[in-house]
């Protein structure tokens, strides 16, 4: 009876260790098609990240031209200069640009995690962020410190997003907020120019009403 009994728990013992593997066998499976899928999305981050900050330096460029355009087109006229001008912060993540009475700024500082652009239609295009947004940012962000909070401060004054992929050949996808559904294309190449181009002159080129309610701007 005693032998029978070591040996039955012999047997349980095998069958334990043989669920035991199947399990961690199952395990290692499912975990490694979501480490290799997580894998994939944070090369995509990696190469979008970088791409956008090449991006961004050429848009700190392109709005230092625009600036000293500007200044030799009003000074032509008479108007003083002094209100408009360029700044930037050391690590080239925000450029503010302030035209007479427009402050528009720009961040790559919402680029916290791998994310997708939502396309009706299309496949999902992993990328980074480069907002342009109404007002001054480190004024607008001033004492507040917590992400979500800081993302609802710059999607409340968005003017307008570029995304910029992982892979430099495709073209990064341009959207101004009062055309939500619409996509623009814009190559590598120009997309910095073109960007900038078009939010200074979405905010210059209308203008302001006295309020009433809930009138605040107009395009012209």
């Amino acid at each position: 009876m005693l032998g029978g009994f070591i040996l039955s728990k012999g047997y349980e013992s095998f069958n334990n260790s043989e669920t035991s593997f199947r399990k961690s066998a199952l395990i290692q499976e499912r975990i490694g098609l979501v480490s290799a899928h997580m894998y994939k999305q944070f090369l995509d981050y990696q190469h979008a990240t970088m791409n956008a900050t090449g991006i961004f330096a050429e848009m700190i460029d392109n709005l230092l031209a625009i600036s000293e355009s500007l200044k030799q087109s009003f000074a032509a006229r008479g108007i003083t200069t002094e209100n408009i001008y360029v700044e930037h912060d050391k690590e080239k993540s925000v450029v503010v640009i302030n035209i007479l009475w427009h402050t528009i700024s720009l961040t790559t500082r919402c680029n916290y995690e791998p994310q997708a652009l939502f396309r009706e239609g299309n496949t999902p295009l992993f990328s980074a962020r480069i907002m342009a947004i109404n007002g001054n940012y480190n004024e607008l962000t001033k004492g507040v410190n917590s992400r979500s909070e800081i993302m609802k401060i710059l999607l409340d004054k968005e003017i307008a997003s570029l995304f910029v992929p992982a892979d430099k050949a495709q073209n990064s996808i341009f959207k101004i907020k009062h055309l939500a559904n619409r996509e623009f294309f814009l190559n590598s190449t120009d997309a910095s120019r073109e960007f900038v181009l078009k939010v200074v002159e979405t905010v210059c080129g209308g203008g302001l009403y006295h309020e009433e309610g809930s009138r605040k701007s107009f395009n012209i």
